[in-house]
């Protein structure tokens, strides 16, 4: 295990707007913030796209993700990290709770989804962390990486 210690600066609630695109428009945010490091906590509805819902196989690399399309809305929960990518831009990693009609999907928003109707966040950006998102050759992954 690796960390780096940080601090919170400021706090953010954010309101989504219907066919706003996760995680881009967070991202967006972060960057007109002049935000680097943060939290974010995502609750209300979403739609389309799809989620990354594990690997085929768990110990093949790099891992062949298995993608499930979003059929209608669906209640969201999520939480993810804001890094920065090794271009300095600010890379959200999020994985959510995704209901509908008693179901619930469990995946990473990799491949963006868009707010249905509306979709609330709280960014809490952490100040003096060190880490990093770096390309992962072996996973193809961006992982991050504290310094």
């Amino acid at each position: 295990m690796k960390a780096s210690q940080g601090s919170l600066g400021r706090v953010f609630i954010i309101r989504l707007e219907d066919g706003d695109r996760v995680p881009t428009c967070l991202e967006d945010f972060a960057r007109t913030q002049q935000i680097s490091h943060a939290q974010v906590v995502l609750i209300g509805g979403i739609e389309g796209g799809q989620v990354v819902v594990g690997p085929r196989q768990s110990r093949e690399y790099p891992p062949e993700p298995v993608l499930i399309p979003l059929d209608g809305a669906h209640e969201v929960a999520g939480l993810g990290i804001i890094a920065p990518g090794e271009d300095g831009t600010p890379k959200l990693h999020i994985h959510a709770a995704l209901g509908r009609m008693g179901k619930t999907t469990t995946g990473c928003l990799r491949p963006g989804v868009n707010t249905w109707i509306v979709g609330e966040a709280v960014m809490y950006e952490i100040l003096g962390a060190k880490a990093v998102r770096r390309f992962d050759e072996a996973t193809k992954f961006n992982l991050l990486q504290t310094e």
